[in-house]
């Protein structure tokens, strides 16, 4: 008997959802192609995705794009360089590589992550766990770089380059430049939707697992020292999320607990307010893409499992029938690391500034220097040495000259004696200061959730598939079709159908009796189908079908788009005050 996975797959490949990349030559692991449904429905749920993080929050949150290749430099200063690697072992029978951690996870049944190369090499010996493919031994576990190299230009090393992981850093960047957009003011949030690549070691399990996706993310910056957030109360202080602690993951206890999102974060459980306000709309997001809240939680990683930029990090977690669990975000509190590295790589300004309510006193040593006693002593060369420490500042030459020994102090190689300068401990009111933001960012990869929707989707009865899709990410809107294939319902259902697809996506049902083209679209996940019957053409109506109660109403024609609208938007259409009939065409 096919397990609920093996169905989803089997129909998703046959409807044209998604197949296999480059499947004439074999196909390539890690990579999948949308069709046309796919495409739709990968769509719609990007769309709702903005809707939930981006529109409804437009006031401070903002969209960009940026490429997704990048100089190393830019990976080297986020440490992906150094750390977003993965454990790899080969087969020394049939030399194919797999993902160390994985191999344990399968065979064990126990969780890998955050282990050390030795420690997953001494599990495996243990265990004699061996190739799954041809059963030979495993070579020593080694660290391997996720990142896809190439280069930006003709070859050359220093023009090295690499696909970004994550659209994150593309928004730490561009942090200073939207700063100033946004008109110097805190909190607000940078938004992003766009392919990433991850070169992963042994990708399987479909959708699931992919070395091209689409990643949706905000990263959130905020004062540390005024964290509040009004939103967490405004529209999150009814709201329960279900939540794994790690304190309890390290205890062995694995069954989550609800607790309120404002309880959360008023006994720590969850750091940042913004990260639980991230979390609470996450979890209104997935209830919208037909997740039911005792279907969904959030996982805090242990400190090992963390990634390198993260202070604490949830994982939203979805129940599905093959892997029992599956990760649809993360939600990380990446404090200050990011714009803080940047800082230190590339010596630009990438701090806010924070509004004193009181002024502070600075005190500091700046340094003079005699210009006519640098004149009589260099004498052509003076408008050198007026360069030399014009480009420095007053505290940084301060600094060495008060460091420095003897009579002379030296600049950039010239020596100058000492006497030329004069240090003075000035103070100073100052009314703002720098600060460096702290940073919550909720980070989605589009295509499991297309697999996520999918499986909330997938039902039977009576053996005919019905996809359930919510209405709003549904591929297809609405259906039309004639009760028989014949004039005039015929040219009455073509111009409703033109009509309709001015507003939605939308299609023609043919052929065949009118249950089995309601069959049809319910197998589709069409929410809506339209008939043209026999009363039609005398009464200038037509009936409305209800996928999931296979009711109807009937409905002017001029009036189909109004119900429709209200359909996808969450309405009951029964409650419209429109005529309710019963089909005998649904027994079919």
């Amino acid at each position: 008997m096919s397990s609920k996975f093996d169905k989803i797959i089997d129909y998703a490949v046959r409807k044209g959802f998604f197949w296999q990349s480059y499947e004439i030559y074999g196909g390539q692991a890690g990579f999948y192609d949308l069709g046309s449904l796919g495409v739709l429905l990968k769509s719609n749920i990007i769309e709702l995705w903005r809707e939930f993080f981006v529109k409804q929050h437009q006031e401070f949150v903002v969209e960009i794009e940026t490429p997704i290749i990048a100089p190393a430099i830019v990976f080297k200063a986020s440490g992906h360089e150094e750390n977003f690697t993965d454990y790899a072992v080969e087969c020394l029978q049939c030399h194919r590589t797999f993902r160390a951690d994985h191999l344990v996870e399968e065979r064990l049944g126990i969780s890998a992550e955050g282990l050390k190369a030795e420690q997953i090499e001494e599990v495996i010996r243990k265990n004699d766990i061996r190739c799954p493919v041809c059963g030979g031994p495993l070579g020593n576990v080694y660290r391997f770089l996720l990142l896809f190299q190439t280069y930006i230009g003709p070859y050359s090393p220093s023009n090295l380059a690499y696909l970004r992981p994550e659209a994150a850093q593309g928004m730490f960047i561009n942090f200073k430049r939207v700063y100033e957009l946004m008109k110097r003011r805190l909190p607000f949030g940078i938004a992003q939707i766009g392919k990433v690549a991850r070169n992963e070691i042994s990708p399987r399990q479909g959708l699931i697992r992919l070395r091209e996706f689409t990643i949706m993310e905000i990263e959130f910056f905020y004062d540390e020292s005024n964290p509040t957030c009004d939103l967490l109360y405004e529209n999150c202080s009814d709201e329960y999320i279900n939540i794994l602690r790690a304190e309890d993951r390290a205890k062995g206890i694995d069954k989550p607990l609800p607790i309120s999102v404002s309880e959360a974060v008023d006994e720590k459980i969850i750091l940042s307010p913004w990260l639980a306000y991230w979390m609470c709309i996450a979890k209104k997001f997935v209830n919208a893409l037909g997740v039911p809240n005792n279907k969904t939680y959030f996982e805090e990683k242990l400190p090992s499992e963390r990634a390198h930029y993260s202070k604490q990090t949830f994982d939203q977690i979805v129940i599905v029938e093959r892997w029992g669990k599956l990760e649809v975000s993360g939600h990380a509190y990446r404090h200050t690391y990011d714009l803080e590295r940047h800082i230190e790589f590339s010596r630009a300004d990438l701090y806010a500034i924070r509004q004193l309510k009181a002024p502070k006193i600075i005190r500091r040593s700046v340094v003079k220097y005699d210009k006519n006693a640098v004149i009589s002593f260099f004498g052509t060369k003076a408008p050198q040495v007026f360069k030399v420490l014009a480009s420095l500042g007053s505290e940084a030459l301060a600094k060495i000259v008060a460091e420095s020994k003897g009579d002379s102090v030296v600049v950039e190689g010239i020596e100058i004696p000492k006497t030329i300068f004069r240090v003075e401990d000035v103070e100073e009111k100052v009314w703002v200061e720098k600060i460096i933001p702290h940073v919550a960012e909720p980070s989605f990869g589009a295509e499991r959730l297309l697999y996520i929707v999918l499986e909330y989707a997938y039902s039977e009865d009576g053996g005919k598939v019905i996809m359930k899709f919510p209405k709003r990410v549904a591929p297809i809107k609405v259906g039309v079709t004639p009760l028989v294939d014949r004039e005039p319902l015929e040219g009455i259902a073509h111009r409703l159908f033109k009509e309709l697809k001015r507003h939605y996506y939308a299609m023609y049902l043919e052929g065949d009796s009118i249950g089995k083209k309601y069959a049809q679209a319910d197998e589709l996940g069409i929410p809506f189908v339209v008939t043209v019957d026999y009363e039609s053409p005398s009464k200038g109506d037509v009936t409305i079908r209800d996928r999931d109660t296979k009711k109807q109403i009937r409905v002017p024609i001029d009036g189909v788009v109004k119900v429709i609208d209200a359909g996808l938007k969450g309405v009951d259409i029964f409650s419209l005050g429109y005529p309710i009939i019963e089909r005998v065409e649904d027994k079919e």
